[in-house]
This record gives structure tokens, C-alpha cells and sequence, in this order.
């Protein structure tokens, strides 16, 4: 149908009127919108999204979402969100074989648990602690850690967590070749998991694996293939393949027990195929090391051979690593009578964080006005951050981060103060330098930044900062908040004049 000019113009102009309208009726109810319940909808939704994909099986997106999640918590304030994305985030970790970085987020949580953590929060910490005493092959402690999660998940109704004990306890007692206590440990993950509300399937199949496994343990073949084919079978493998790798490990054990050993050789490289897919390091050392056995077993020398070579080379790359390292110290550290707090520390970078920050240059400040030293402040934040997390993701984003804290921390000395104060903003503190010498330190850390080559997909990604430089006034300011607005407001003026400058308070 063909308007007239005249036909059109009434439309547009209905059109206007009705948007005009509407965005005066949000103007007149705004005053009666809760917007801290709004947020707090929002920031479940991110929780239930992140539990989700974790169930799911898609860790790297897990992630993404618990990094999303920890940072809305942070600036809101949140408990909630940050020990929902520090303990998903561990596991996730975890699972994809990035032993360092799931245990940097179990010490966060655990250090957060002392100030502001419930009896769930403290169960969570239990469940997720496990994974650290397994690492180290220290059983004694992975027990007592899995009873306490079980006597703690019983009291709160928590059968999700329960039936995982239950099943990891199963995991070490079939270790430990003590099958028929696996078995029961196992059973009773699979009860906890039933009792679980909502309905979880992927929490079932996951006991089921160590019902299966205890079997084979106790030479209950015929139950054992049953359960077995069954798993394999499971359509939930088609959206989990982690539990599909754990399938393909499992068959080969029961066709050791048979003795078809060819076909125990085919099920371990197609989960070997697997693990390298997601990249699961710890599994896929296991499973080289089977497919090294089961080439003796074969008496095939030429197999043997390329088998031994695939596990040296997981070897080496485990080795270097260091994850075990990392994993015996924080062992030694988590003496739950002892746990020290790090307060002073942002989570990411490793640098001070803004309470901190705060409280030193306060002092700096307070000696000053005494003294007559000059107290500088450099404060800088990451150009287009939301962009890089948006286009590349919030893994990405955080890998930027952190490689620009490591470069700036390179350009001061010893006794300066550096901290992040949350998302992309930092704060550096000097005492005895100029205003000019502060801006040349500033200006030396801006050229660092831009020499940084960083890539994504083969594509080479320009970062930059923006800076601002304050001075204490000879004096004149005396709290931190007074020296960093100065600094602050310089920054907003080089974002505002094009970004990747520097900019000197008025």
C-alpha cells in the first residue's frame, strides 16, 4: 500500500507522540521503581546462567559468565554473586585442566568465606577444597574434607553437594582398590542425587560412573556391562564431553577386565581425542598412561613406543606448568585453623586494592604535611575495555588486565604504591617525585603499554591507557580521595580529548 506525504508524516508523527508518552510515564514512576530489587533480579539471572552452563558442561563459558558475575558483584556489593562466581569459576578451571587458575579462585573464596561467608558458602568451600587435597594425592585430608562437606550438606538440605562427596569419596576408595566401600559410598551419591531438587540428570550419571567403575572393581561383569552400555548410550553425552571422556576411560577398564585389549587401546584414544579438546590435562595424563599399559599388555612394541611418546609429551608440558608446585603450597597453606587472610590484595592482578591503597597514601599524606614531601598519584584506566570483553570475551578482558598490571608494576620502584581499585582502574602513589618526574614516569608507562602485542585469533589487538597525574598541592591535599579526584578528573579529560594521552590536573 503506497502512502501519501501526508499519510506519512501523521504516522511519524503518532509514532513520536506515543514514545514521547511512554518515556514520560517512566520518568513519573521512576521514583517508584525499586531499582536495588531490579539489579538483584539481574544478578540472579547471572547466577542461575552461570550454575547452568556448569551443569551443562560448557566450562569456558562458565567462565566467561563467572568473570561477568564477580565483577557486577564487586561494584554492587554482592556476596552472593562473587562466592557463585569464585566457586563455579574453580570448578570450571578445574575441569578444563587449568589447575593454577582453580586454585587462585579457591584461595579467593576461602579468604572471602572469613568475613562474609554462611554455613553454605563454608560447604561450597568443602566441595571445591576437595579437588586440592586429590591434586596432591593426599587422601587423608580429601576425606576428612569430604566429611565435613557431607555432615555440613546433610544440615542444609544441600543433596547436590552430598551426592558429590558421596561420589568423589567413591573415586579415592576405588583408588585405593577398597571396591566394595566405593560401592557404597556410590549408592548413596546416587540417593542424594534422586533427593536433589530440581531433577539433575547429569548429577545421576555422574555417581553412575563411579557405581560403574566400582563394579568393574569387584568383578561384577555382568552388572558392570549393563550399567556400562548404558552410559554410552546416554544422550546427555552429546552436550557434556568431559562425562564423555569419562565414559570412553571407564569402557576401557571394563574391556581390560575382558582382556580385549585392542579394543581398550580404540576406547582410551578416542578419550585421549577427547580430553585434547577441551584441553583437560589431568585426565588426558591418566589416559596416556593406561594406553602405555595396555600396549604391554598387547605386547606391541611399535604401539608401545608411540604411546610412550605421547605421555612424555604431556609430561613435559605438565611439568613446566608447575601445577604441582602451586597445588603443595597452597596445601601446606590450608590449615583451616590457621587460614591467613590476604585483605590487602585485588583478586586479578595480584596488585593492592583500593582499601589499601586508600589507608597507605593516607598516611603518605598525613607525613607530608608535616615533612613537606611531595606525594604524586598517576591514576590510568584500560582504553575500551568493555569492547574487548564484549568482542572477545571477559576471559580476554581479564588476560588484558593483567598483563598491563605486570608492565606498569616493571616501570616503579621498589617502595611505590600500586593498586586496582576494580574493572580497568589503577592507582600509582610516589613520594619524592616532581609533578614533571611523575609525568614522565606516566609517559614512559603509556609508550609500554602500546608495545604490547597482544593477539586473539591470529589478530593483533591494539591496547592502550588513558592518564591522568595529581600532585599533594605542596600540602594541600591531605587525603587520599582529594589526590586521586585530581588524578581522576585528569583522566576523564584525556578520555574525553581521544584517549591513549596523558592529561595534568588544572
Amino acid at each position: 500500500e503506497k502512502w501519501t506525504d501526508l499519510q506519512l508524516t501523521r504516522h511519524i508523527l503518532f509514532t513520536i507522540k506515543k514514545i514521547f508518552c511512554f518515556l514520560l510515564s517512566i520518568l513519573n514512576l521512576h521514583d517508584k521503581i525499586n531499582w536495588g530489587e531490579l539489579m538483584a533480579i539481574d544478578l540472579i539471572t547471572l547466577q542461575k546462567k552461570v550454575l547452568q552452563l556448569r551443569i551443562d558442561g560448557q566450562y569456558k563459558k562458565t567462565i566467561e559468565a563467572c568473570s561477568e558475575l564477580l565483577e557486577r558483584g564487586r561494584k554492587e556489593k554482592d556476596d552472593k554473586s562473587i562466592f557463585t562466581a569464585l566457586i563455579n569459576k574453580a570448578a570450571a578451571y578445574y575441569n578444563i585442566g587449568e589447575i593454577e587458575e582453580s586454585f587462585l579462585c579457591i584461595d579467593q573464596h576461602l579468604e572471602y568465606c572469613v568475613d562474609h561467608g554462611d554455613e553454605a558458602d563454608w560447604l561450597n568451600g568443602y566441595n571445591i577444597l576437595f579437588l586440592l587435597h586429590e591434586h596432591n594425592k593426599d587422601y587423608v585430608k580429601a576425606k576428612e574434607t569430604l566429611h565435613q562437606a557431607i555432615r555440613l550438606g546433610l544440615s542444609l538440605h544441600k543433596f547436590n553437594i552430598v551426592s558429590n562427596a558421596y561420589s568423589n569419596f567413591s573415586s579415592i576408595l576405588a583408588s585405593e582398590e577398597s571396591f566394595k566401600e566405593a560401592l557404597k559410598y556410590a549408592e548413596k551419591g546416587l540417593e542424594m542425587a534422586k533427593r536433589h531438587e530440581p531433577n539433575t540428570p547429569i548429577l545421576e550419571f555422574r555417581v553412575k560412573l563411579n557405581i560403574a567403575n566400582a563394579l568393574i572393581g569387584l568383578n561384577l561383569m555382568e552388572e558392570a556391562s549393563s550399567l556400562v552400555e548404558a552410559l554410552r548410550m546416554d544422550t546427555l553425552l552429546t552436550t557434556h564431553i568431559r562425562e564423555k571422556t569419562q565414559v570412553h576411560d571407564l569402557y576401557s577398564r571394563f574391556l581390560i577386565k575382558e582382556k580385549r585389549f585392542t579394543e581398550a587401546y580404540d576406547a582410551l584414544t578416542i578419550a585421549k581425542e577427547l580430553a585434547e579438546s577441551y584441553q583437560d590435562k589431568k585426565i588426558l595424563k591418566d589416559i596416556l598412561e593406561k594406553r602405555c599399559e595396555v600396549c604391554v599388555m598387547m605386547d606391541d612394541i611399535q604401539l608401545g613406543f608411540k604411546a610412550q611418546q605421547d605421555y612424555i609429551s604431556i609430561l613435559i608440558d605438565l611439568e613446566q606448568q608447575q601445577s604441582s608446585m602451586k597445588a603443595l603450597h597452597l596445601g601446606v597453606k590450608y590449615d583451616f585453623a590457621a587460614l591467613k587472610r590476604r585483605a590487602n590484595r585485588d583478586y586479578l592482578t595480584d596488585l593492592y586494592n583500593h582499601c589499601y591503597i586508600e589507608n597507605a597514601t593516607n598516611k603518605l599524606l598525613k607525613e607530608a604535611f608535616v615533612t613537606g614531601d611531595n606525594i604524586t598519584c598517576i591514576a590510568f584506566d584500560l582504553d575500551n575495555l568493555k569492547n574487548i570483553n564484549d568482542t572477545y570475551g571477559h576471559m580476554f578482558g581479564d588476560y588484558v588486565i593483567k598483563l598491563i598490571a605486570k608492565v606498569c608494576k616493571k616501570q616503579i620502584r621498589k617502595d611505590d604504591l600500586i593498586g586496582r581499585f576494580g574493572g580497568d582502574e589503577f592507582a600509582i602513589i610516589f613520594k619524592n617525585l616532581t609533578i614533571e618526574q611523575t609525568k614522565m614516569k606516566a609517559e614512559q608507562i603509556i609508550s609500554e603499554v602500546r608495545k604490547l602485542k597482544v593477539q586473539k585469533n591470529d589478530l593483533l589487538i591494539p591496547v592502550t591507557i588513558s592518564v591522568g597525574v595529581s600532585d599533594n598541592r605542596g600540602g594541600k591535599s591531605t587525603t587520599f580521595a582529594d589526590l586521586f579526584h585530581e588524578a581522576d578528573m585528569a583522566l576523564y579529560k584525556a578520555k574525553r580529548e581521544g584517549k591513549n594521552r596523558l592529561e595534568m590536573m588544572q
